[in-house]
């Protein structure tokens, strides 16, 4: 990164942010809680810049949420956000849980009211619009649990001996083979930047193109093994490395992280002209 790329001294960064750090249940509520880390630093040195090469979402889901309804009676739903890939920021998770406790007091008229606030409070730090869907602990989508689609590589029998960092020169493709498939791994483990804790996912990669080869593929997922970077710059990564050396013509990368806090985040990049994925939960989460 050369010194005109660096952000400016006051931009906000993740060592800046609560993670890390004992810190009391929030008892009022506090938009304030909320903590906006910038795309652009974590792009750059990635090599990502405008316009972007990719199209995308990052999907979370929220377990543990309650307020009190107009007459003061607990309610709890389960909430499901969706922060556009384009949004010049991502929010920190620690930042966000704690944001959505600090409803657990707040008196809201109806479902319409308590929605409005938190589309208002989260696209104000995105920088973007950010969806939100209520659902209900008994419905019937709550409960369903699927599989990534596609073909399992986790079983091949193969040595490996490098666990980071990712190393995109693993990664190959048969030219004399074009195909359009869909590829899953339940290996991909990260860790977070700040912490070091690690973060568990399943991820699926979806391309038409030379073929990829499957062994090379998983031993670069498993390099991320020791690899410290949020769920949304790794998923783009991925996204990257993989396009810069086997040059499908058309891909996906879609992980589908474990819940921490009761929160879990769903990173989706994929070249242009893609629809943007259901939410599908998997036995992990």
């Amino acid at each position: 990164m050369t010194p005109a790329d660096m952000p400016p001294a006051d931009t906000p960064r993740p060592e800046d942010s609560l993670l890390g750090r004992a810190v009391d249940t929030p008892t009022a509520y506090d938009p304030g809680l909320l903590f906006a880390i910038p795309r652009a630093p974590g792009r750059a040195e990635l090599g990502i810049a405008e316009p972007l090469p990719f199209i995308g979402v990052d999907i979370w889901n929220a377990y543990e949420f309650g307020w009190l309804d107009a007459r003061g009676k607990p309610r709890v739903a389960l909430l499901e956000f969706r922060v556009p890939a384009t949004s010049p920021n991502l929010i920190e998770s620690k930042s966000f849980k704690l944001y959505l406790n600090s409803y657990m007091q707040l008196r809201v008229h109806d479902t319409d009211a308590l929605r409005h606030m938190l589309v208002g409070d989260l696209s104000a730090v995105a920088g973007a619009a950010v969806t939100v869907v209520l659902g209900t602990p008994t419905s019937k989508a709550s409960s369903l649990i699927e599989n990534l689609e596609g073909e399992l590589i986790d079983d091949l029998p193969i040595e490996i001996h490098h666990y980071g960092p990712p190393d995109p020169a693993m990664l190959h493709a048969n030219p004399d083979a074009v195909v359009e498939e869909s590829l899953v791994s339940h290996l991909l483990k990260s860790n977070c930047p700040v912490t070091g804790q690690p973060d568990w996912a399943s991820v699926q990669v979806h391309y038409t193109g030379a073929r990829l080869g499957r062994d090379g593929l998983l031993r670069y997922l498993v390099g991320f093994r020791e690899h410290r970077e949020f769920h949304e710059a790794c998923v783009e990564r991925i996204f990257r490395d993989i396009l810069a050396a086997c040059a499908p013509t058309r891909l996906s990368v879609y992980a589908r992280y474990t819940r921490r806090g009761g929160l879990d985040i769903n990173p989706f990049r994929a070249t242009p002209g893609w629809l943007l994925p259901g939410n599908t939960r998997t036995a992990r989460q």
